[in-house]
């Protein structure tokens, strides 16, 4: 059996990148996987991730993991394919828990890890973090170069990378660009 595909897919909000993330996971295998990195902070995030889980439906099983993504990704060995929705609000998820630089990049090198020989194929979402204004805040800074750096790590290991923009999708990598037919977000 050929290794499992890692496809890293990123985006800004409301770019169609997590609809392009469950047709991706759909077409590779029927036994699915969502990994859920959000935690539940206010009725707002609350009400995304109550959308999230109608928009899926009943054909992944979900598992929250908020804070040790590479050790479940690493124990999803009776799956076709995991999808993790999403690295950036885990990275936030260890920032608040109080993680310095060096844990969270830690973090990111043990996922890489788990990624060169993932025990299935696995789809990541990712909020592309670099193209915005720069932040105001410390915190909001250390934020977006951490998940920065992080993405090339990522990206480093993964077999594809698509990027949502305005609904449309791009596979960056394997070259040549490739315009690829968006999902259409419910």
């Amino acid at each position: 059996m050929a290794k499992p595909k890692v496809i890293l897919v990123g985006g800004g909000a409301r770019s169609g990148k997590s609809a392009h993330a469950l047709a991706l996971a759909r077409a590779l295998g029927v036994r699915r996987t969502f990994v859920a990195t959000a935690r539940r902070y206010d009725d707002d995030l609350s009400a995304r991730i109550d959308r999230h889980v109608r928009d899926r439906g009943p054909d992944f099983v979900t598992v929250e993991e908020p804070v040790e993504l590479p050790a479940r990704l690493a124990g999803l060995g009776s799956t076709d394919v995991a999808l993790v929705d999403c690295l950036t609000l885990w990275v936030s998820n260890l920032l608040m828990d109080g993680a310095d630089d060096a844990a969270v990049e830690a973090r990111f090198e043990a996922l890489c890890g788990v990624l060169a020989a993932p025990p299935c194929h696995v789809v990541l979402v990712t909020n592309e973090v670099g193209m915005g204004i720069h932040p105001e805040t410390p915190l909001g800074r250390r934020f977006r170069d951490l998940v920065g750096r992080g993405h090339q790590r990522v990206a480093a290991v993964a077999d594809e990378v698509h990027f949502a923009v305005m609904g449309l999708v791009l596979r960056l990598s394997p070259g040549p660009v490739t315009a690829l037919a968006p999902a259409v977000a419910r």
